[in-house]
């Protein structure tokens, strides 16, 4: 009886952990700057063609981690400056203001209530590098 009793709480402890450690996973993936995989900002599907990523820096991860900051990032193998932005836009997002492709990259401020979130399309080679940044309303 004594011995089913260490069991059982060992067991409980090993438990414990595994859910501590696999509820910090999304942090360690590779995507872990998605709050929605599949999707961008939440709002919508990712386009065709593009590839999410996430900043690799681990003080980026730590900003996220923290809700200090969001970011998400799509690469595209053509120009396509305006592919994630229809996205955000046909999820209710508009635009704030805009400068326009200058062939290094293509900006947007856009405006969701009191979100705000900084679209940047640079230009990669022949591709394209989609940045959405925000800092959390407070």
């Amino acid at each position: 009886m004594r011995r089913t009793g260490w069991v059982v709480a060992a067991l409980a402890v090993v438990a414990g952990a595994a859910g501590w450690w696999q509820s910090g996973a999304r942090w360690r993936g590779e995507l872990y700057c998605f709050a929605q995989p599949g999707q961008v900002w939440e709002v919508g599907a990712v386009p065709a063609g593009a590839t999410p990523t996430c900043p690799e820096s681990r003080n980026v991860r730590a900003e996220v981690r923290a809700g200090q900051t969001r970011v998400e990032q799509f690469s595209f193998p053509d120009w396509q400056p305006e592919a994630v932005l229809g996205v955000l836009k046909a999820g209710g997002f508009t635009q704030l203001t805009a400068r326009p492709d200058d062939g290094v990259q293509f900006e947007v401020v856009l405006t969701r209530g009191r979100e705000r979130v900084l679209y940047l399309a640079a230009h990669q080679g022949a591709g394209t590098f989609v940045t959405l940044s925000s800092t959390p309303a407070r």
